[in-house]
């Protein structure tokens, strides 16, 4: 079991350097998994003399006031030679063999974090110094100079936010001299944990008491029938301030501490459940059995987070290559899963083909079903067309000038049409790349190479428009240009309708003969209407759709060819907040799949 308080151990120290040391996350958190001793106390309740006597060292920092203004984490260890050393996380490789430099460096990096005012913080210093303990700053009653108003509150709901947690194990720290209905440490450890099933109640200063008084019936006592705890009082003896001053060292205050309990009358009977020794294997065998009990559910956590982190880094996706051609590969690769989804939106897989066939069956036949030829074709306008086409001669037959006129006019004004069906077209596929753009998860990576491919696709369909427009304007012209023969030749023939050249020129520009003029050319022109409806969609498919299947990014991929490294990086330019975040996950990713074979080997080599 030593090696499953190694691996905790192991674990919270990697969850310090990840930043995961309990505050919130999106994700859970191992240290909020992990069982842990925290150590509560009030001002000058020993607090920091019962962790110096488990540890068996003098290193932490004195002083009136707050001293402990930051939670420290720590983690015994002893080395194959048994010499003794500490090393702090924020020092890696550096083993501290000078106890004295310990304290001092506990000072420094508190400063570090809360400058030399009175403040305080909730990031801990993980000290390695095989239990796992976290001291907490002692709880308080007032402000002194230097502190704000809310220093006491502070305080407490520090402490509150690392005993509140199911997997903490209290020591509750309380001088036997004093009231223990007074006592901070039982006040704040009942908020939290009513039952007394993971507190464990430790009283010091024993040596001190009053004399006729004992703390041999505590748990008899009124805080004790009112609060009672699942595991019994322990008592310890610090050194005294004079034994602090004269620097006993801890060995020597131990032996001290045993001749105490074993002399006493009235605690010699239960010598061997007293002192820091005793104190220290029962919290040490206690945390063995909490962890034991804990794995089932540890791995449980472990196996969850590790596909939830999966998925949120295929979510962010790959991270940047180094070299030139692989940012190269990376870009194409990206731009190509762009360019397959713009054609899944094109070919019906996603949404939006469909509004381009709308265009095609319905705004363009309304719209010319909405020309309107009666002007052109109003009896006025025919007359002064037939007249000016015939000159200084009328016609002789029928008038093939004043027909090419008119019709000419009339198909000219399709044009509009034929130019709005092309633009709807161009903004529907521009509405495609951008929706196209924001389905490609890669491309939400790099801010720069999004802007770049929405520019090259957007240059691409502006080319693609204006050729599109031309070719669709030019089938107009060209039904302008070149009349069909077939639907005249029978104009001169019909003697009845003012084909017959013996009538006179003036019988021949009557309202009668003018108006089946007109008719035959509205006739004309609706028939070709017809034939543009079904060539213009045509047209227009293969000057933009089809070509923005073929060739959206072509011009892209041209000018990428060209580009030096420096340039590619720069189209990678990934939000630096989702860098950190893969970074972040790769690295806590890498911490729980090392715990979960870790434990598993653990749990194996156990049975």
């Amino acid at each position: 079991m030593e090696n499953l308080i190694s691996l905790v151990n192991k674990i919270q120290r990697a969850c310090t350097a990840l930043g995961d040391h309990g505050d919130e996350s999106a994700l859970p958190t191992l240290w909020d998994a992990l069982p842990s001793i925290a150590v509560v106390g009030g001002q000058s309740s020993g607090k920091s003399s019962v962790l110096e006597s488990i540890v068996g060292k003098d290193f932490l920092p004195r002083g009136s006031g707050i001293v402990t203004r930051r939670p420290l984490v720590l983690q015994l260890h002893r080395v194959d030679e048994n010499r003794e050393w500490a090393e702090f996380m924020h020092l890696p490789r550096k083993r501290i063999t000078d106890f004295a430099a310990v304290r001092k460096e506990i000072s420094d990096e508190t400063d570090r974090e809360t400058g030399r005012s009175k403040a305080i913080s909730t990031v801990p210093i993980h000290l390695i110094v095989n239990l796992t303990l976290v001291d907490l700053p002692g709880l308080t009653k007032v402000a002194v100079e230097g502190q704000p108003e809310s220093i006491v509150h502070d305080i407490e709901n520090m402490v509150r936010s690392f005993i509140e947690k199911p997997n903490c194990i209290i020591l509750a720290i309380s001088p036997a001299n004093q009231d223990l209905a007074t006592s901070d440490a039982i006040k704040i450890s009942r908020e939290v944990d009513p039952k007394g099933e993971r507190t464990f109640g430790v009283l010091t200063k024993v040596d001190l008491m009053d004399q006729g008084t004992d703390a041999v019936d505590v748990s008899t006592s009124s805080i004790g029938r009112s609060y009672k705890l699942q595991y019994p009082w322990v008592g310890v003896v610090n050194r005294s301030q004079a034994d602090i001053n004269k620097s006993v060292d801890m060995m020597a205050a131990r032996r001290k501490e045993r001749e105490f309990w074993s002399s006493s009358p009235e605690y010699k009977h239960m010598a061997n459940r007293m002192g820091s020794e005793f104190l220290a294997k029962m919290m040490s065998k206690h945390l063995e059995t909490v962890i034991k009990s804990r794995i089932p559910g540890l791995l449980s956590l472990i196996n969850k987070t590790i596909i939830d982190i999966e998925t949120e880094l295929s979510r962010l996706g790959r991270p940047i290559a180094t070299d030139a051609g692989g940012k190269l590969y990376m870009i194409m690769e990206i731009c190509r899963g762009f360019d397959q989804i713009f054609k899944e939106h094109l070919d019906g897989v996603r949404a939006g083909g469909d509004k381009i066939y709308g265009v095609f069956d319905n705004q363009l036949p309304a719209a010319l079903k909405r020309l309107q030829f009666d002007k052109n074709l109003s009896m006025d306008n025919v007359r002064r067309l037939i007249t000016e086409a015939d000159g200084y001669q009328p016609h002789l037959i029928a008038p093939e000038q004043g027909y090419r006129r008119l019709i000419e006019s009339c198909l000219s004004t399709i044009r509009g049409p034929a130019e709005s069906a092309v633009d709807a077209v161009h903004a529907i596929l521009k509405e495609m790349v951008q929706k196209s753009i924001k389905e490609t998860s890669e491309l939400k990576q790099y801010p720069t190479l999004r802007v770049e491919v929405s520019n090259a696709a957007t240059e691409s369909l502006e080319r693609m428009r204006e050729e599109s427009k031309k070719a669709t304007l030019q089938l107009v012209d060209m039904e302008c240009g070149y009349l069909t023969v077939e639907f005249f030749r029978k104009l001169p023939q019909d003697v009845e309708k003012g084909g017959n050249p013996t009538h006179s020129i003036f019988d021949r520009y009557n309202d009668s003969y003018l108006r089946r003029i007109g008719t035959t050319v509205l006739s004309y022109v609706n028939q070709v209407c017809g034939t543009l409806r079904h060539s213009i969609p045509k047209s227009i498919v293969y000057c933009q759709v089809r070509e923005a299947k073929r060739s959206l990014l072509d011009h892209f991929f041209t000018e990428l060819g060209g580009k030096e490294a420096r340039l590619l990086g720069k189209l990678l330019d990934e939000d630096p907040a989702i860098m950190q975040r893969r970074q972040n996950l790769s690295k806590r990713l890498e911490l729980y799949r090392t715990a979960q074979s870790e434990i598993d080997a653990i749990t194996w080599a156990s049975k």
